[in-house]
């Protein structure tokens, strides 16, 4: 029997103000509040609930499509889902549990790194805290250890890999042009460098410093997925089911990854497909809904596989051709806008906002020094204070501390991880993957930025802001009424603390 796994990458970026925790008013959602509101009435909530008709064409019963779905959800998004829409949040935690207990013990969810940063291109601490944040979330809200980890934009190279590996992760689903080269026992090497690997097997990747370490890397099948994704593979249950069967072809495994808002924002009623092909259509014509753990425990990996390395050997990743240069410099790759724009802001902006990580991570560990007993172990350990947000700050700081703190130093503890939290934030993949530095995306990385800046003063640390400017101004808007990237900033980032303040300060003369 062949075996079919969908997976679902759900994700919005972080669209809270920084300095109020609340999301504003996002016009182009319209008639919906924000993007998550709308995006939730589409998909998120749909995919909880989905009506399967009966024979009658009347509603027959109501399907949980993330039982049959792999998925993961971004850390981020589900801080913003338990709140707004706890039923959805519920059925999503309960669609794991359900699915441990009909898939020998696998549950259908997989973690993901926290801020959705493209991985490759941090430093090697701000990867590790993405990482471990990740799990850390899953942990809290799923109950149970991860076996996998979904990397943002599925951006990888062998240090992200021996990263997983490290954190005892048992797989990672890529793009089939990410694979290199593959051999079978005792075999040779075999270029597949071309996307022809065959994805119906999983494959073994070794950790790079020989200790025999490894985690199993599933291959998604391609042009299944495009199929899905962009070429109306929804329009009909009947037709998508006849296209796996087609694509299987005998094989053991048809396995596809796409955005999981492809079921029903992209595409409306992809919930309502999704819904009928793996609940009724594929088991009738004979096809095995499952997910990766279960499948790996029927047919454990055996051929070894080694990674593409992508341009100028910084990694690869599903949505870039040139590797993972669209979140770095204009590579020509680019999602709306007009046809004589260019992306060309893209490299002063990653610029600048390395600048401010480094110039934070510098002051971090000298001021962190003073009062932690380490400070990147206390970052690593903070996501316990965004998990629990009621728990007492001031035991978390105790069990961090080198010392007995003073109400002071135990405020600027706080700040300090609170500086380093904007700091991770900053590098949300979304501020470089659309058209322009005025998109709401890279106006959102932007106020992490402004938040950061004004957090470092209030510590008595300033970053250097004029230097940060500067770097910005050479990123131009492609619209000339927002100017520079450093106009957007003044404009729209820095507006947004400013008007805050200002509503704090009129709230506290009316008190």
């Amino acid at each position: 029997m062949t075996s079919i796994i969908i997976h679902g990458h759900f994700y919005q970026p972080p669209r809270e103000n920084p300095w109020t925790g609340v999301i504003e008013p996002q016009p182009g959602a319209a008639p919906y509040h924000d993007w998550n509101e709308r995006i939730h009435a589409e998909c998120y909530g749909p995919n909880a609930h989905a009506q399967i008709a009966g024979a009658d064409e009347r509603v027959g019963r109501t399907v949980n499509n993330y039982t049959n779905l792999s998925f993961d959800f971004g850390p981020t998004l589900l801080s913003w889902l338990q709140p707004k829409h706890p039923q959805t949040y519920q059925q999503v935690l309960d669609a794991d549990r359900l699915s441990i207990a009909k898939r020998g013990g696998h549950g259908n969810a997989i973690a993901l790194a926290y801020g959705h940063a493209i991985l490759p291109l941090c430093n090697d601490r701000d990867r590790e805290t993405q990482v471990l944040w990740g799990l850390a979330d899953f942990r809290y809200r799923f109950r149970r250890e991860p076996e996998s980890l979904w990397l943002p934009e599925t951006a990888c190279n062998e240090q992200t890999l021996a990263l997983l590996i490290e954190a005892g992760l048992r797989f990672v689903i890529l793009a089939p042009h990410q694979a290199a080269s593959f051999r079978l026992p005792g075999g040779e090497w075999q270029d597949v460098a071309t996307g022809s690997i065959d994805t119906s097997n999983p494959y073994r990747f070794n950790h790079p410093d020989g200790s025999g370490r490894s985690i199993v890397i599933f291959f998604y099948e391609g042009p299944l997925a495009r199929s899905i994704a962009f070429e109306r593979a929804l329009t009909s249950s009947k037709s998508l089911v006849e296209l796996l069967v087609r694509t299987a072809n005998g094989a053991s495994l048809v396995n596809v990854a796409t955005d999981g808002e492809t079921y029903g924002h992209h595409f409306k009623f992809g919930d309502l497909c999704i819904a009928h092909a793996l609940d009724l259509e594929a088991p009738a014509a004979g096809l095995r809904v499952t997910n990766y753990g279960e499948y790996l425990d029927w047919h454990p990996a055996t051929a070894e596989v080694k990674l593409a390395r992508g341009e100028d050997g910084k990694g690869t990743s599903w949505s870039c051709v040139h590797g993972v240069a669209r979140w770095e410099r204009d590579c020509g790759c680019h999602t709306g806008g007009e046809a004589d724009w260019n992306q060309k802001w893209r490299l002063p902006l990653r610029t600048a906002l390395n600048l401010l990580r480094d110039a934070a991570a510098r002051d971090f560990e000298a001021l962190g020094s003073e009062v932690f007993a380490d400070p990147w172990q206390a970052r690593n350990e903070s996501i316990h204070l965004i998990l629990e947000p009621m728990g007492s700050r001031e035991e978390f700081v105790a069990r961090q501390a080198k010392r007995p703190l003073t109400g002071h130093d135990q405020w600027r503890a706080l700040m300090l991880l609170e500086m380093q939290r904007n700091s991770l934030l900053m590098f949300t993949s979304c501020g470089w993957f659309f058209s322009d530095i005025s998109g709401i995306e890279t106006v959102q990385v932007l106020r992490y930025a402004a938040r950061l800046i004004d957090l470092s003063q209030q510590l008595g640390a300033p970053l250097p802001r004029n230097d940060f400017l500067d770097l910005l101004a050479e990123a131009q808007s492609n619209r000339a009424e927002f100017g520079s990237g450093a106009d957007v900033y003044r404009s729209f980032a820095e507006r947004a603390s400013v008007a805050t303040q200002s509503v704090a300060d009129a709230e506290a003369k009316i008190s």
